[in-house]
Order: C-alpha cells, then sequence, then structure tokens
C-alpha cells in the first residue's frame, strides 16, 4: 500500500509540475513578440467573462440527498459547479459551430 501512496504523490507532483510548465513557457516565449501575450489575455479574459455569466445564471438549488454526508453540497458549490457546467457546454458549442464552419468554408472554396 505504501507503494500506491508514493507513486500517488509523485503522480501529483508531476500534474502540478506539468501544470507550471504551460503556464510559465508559453508566458517566457512570448516576450519575444507581446501580440501573442495580448491575443491570450483576451482570450482568458473572454473565458472568465463568460464563467461569470454562467454562474450569475446558474442555480443554487441543492437536493436533500446530496446535502447529506457523502457529498455535503452547498449553494454555493451548487452554483460553481453549475457555472462550469454552463461554461464548458458553451464553449463545446462554440468549437463544434467553429468546426463546422471551417470545415464549410474549405469544401466552398
Amino acid at each position: 500500500m505504501d507503494t500506491y501512496d508514493i507513486f500517488l504523490y509523485v503522480g501529483y507532483g508531476l500534474v502540478i509540475l506539468g501544470a507550471i510548465f504551460a503556464v510559465v513557457m508559453p508566458l517566457i516565449k512570448s516576450l519575444d513578440n507581446p501580440k501573442s501575450l495580448l491575443k491570450t489575455v483576451v482570450g482568458i479574459v473572454g473565458i472568465a467573462v463568460l464563467f461569470f455569466i454562467a454562474y450569475s445564471i446558474s442555480s443554487n438549488e441543492v437536493l436533500p440527498k446530496f446535502e447529506a454526508d457523502p457529498f455535503n453540497l452547498t449553494p454555493a458549490g451548487s452554483q460553481f459547479v453549475g457555472g462550469m457546467l454552463i461554461t464548458t457546454y458553451v464553449l463545446a458549442v462554440i468549437a463544434v459551430v467553429g468546426i463546422v464552419f471551417t470545415e464549410l468554408s474549405k469544401a466552398i472554396k
């Protein structure tokens, strides 16, 4: 059992290290081209605005069975999860529409 614990902690560390590199390395690379950094900031701000809109329209209702011991879901947690789900749905629809539009525009040319 100790081996599993060690590998879990190593896995956690590698995920954290990968996340740090995924954020820091593009920032270092973008110092050569500040316009690319501006596009990144606009994208992040757009996703943040989309999340806050989704968060504001999501419900904070929690069913009684989810307030119990295994879940301990609060109204704030429920609203956060709802906002994340709505954001995911909207981004998925935008991606599918973008793919269809790109393929149709290539077929027309």
